[in-house]
């Protein structure tokens, strides 16, 4: 992809910002992919990522700065996120009786079971978004990824 064909500019961009511009190209494609994906879900990538978490609780309950913490991609309305999950069925809060400032937010059952048909659509997805490169280049852009 050539970022100065794409921006319709003849002029030479310079190299960070070429590499800046060309990250935020890179992940405008993968975001609209994946939220393309989950479309039939009617899920958001932020609610598939909280239901993620939750799964990766294993059973335990995780609180909204727990949420919070491991979200990928960072917000400050969990709450408003996890209403929506509740609404679907796909988890419960539960408010301590004794402490009201404290919840606790688990995956349901019909959570796991819509999650585990979302996996195997972004695992479809992630492979057409990659096609192009090697298992060695995907290593190698890890690598580089890293260094942020």
């Amino acid at each position: 992809m050539n970022v100065e064909a794409l921006l319709k500019t003849e002029k030479k961009i310079p190299l960070e910002s070429r590499t800046v511009i060309h990250l935020m190209l890179v992940h405008n494609k993968v975001t609209e992919n994946i939220a393309h994906a989950f479309k039939p879900f009617e899920i958001s990538l932020q609610q598939f990522n909280v239901l993620r978490i939750l799964r990766g609780q294993q059973g335990k309950p995780a609180n909204l700065s727990t949420l919070n913490e491991r979200m990928v991609y960072k917000m400050s309305n969990t709450t408003r996120l996890v209403d929506k999950l509740m609404n679907k069925g796909y988890v419960d809060r539960i408010v301590c009786m004794s402490n009201r400032r404290k919840v606790e937010i688990t995956i349901t059952k019909e959570g796991l079971k819509a999650l585990s048909e979302m996996d195997v659509v972004l695992e479809k997805t992630e492979k057409e978004i990659l096609i192009n490169f090697s298992d060695s280049e995907l290593e190698q852009l890890n690598h580089l990824f890293n260094k942020f």
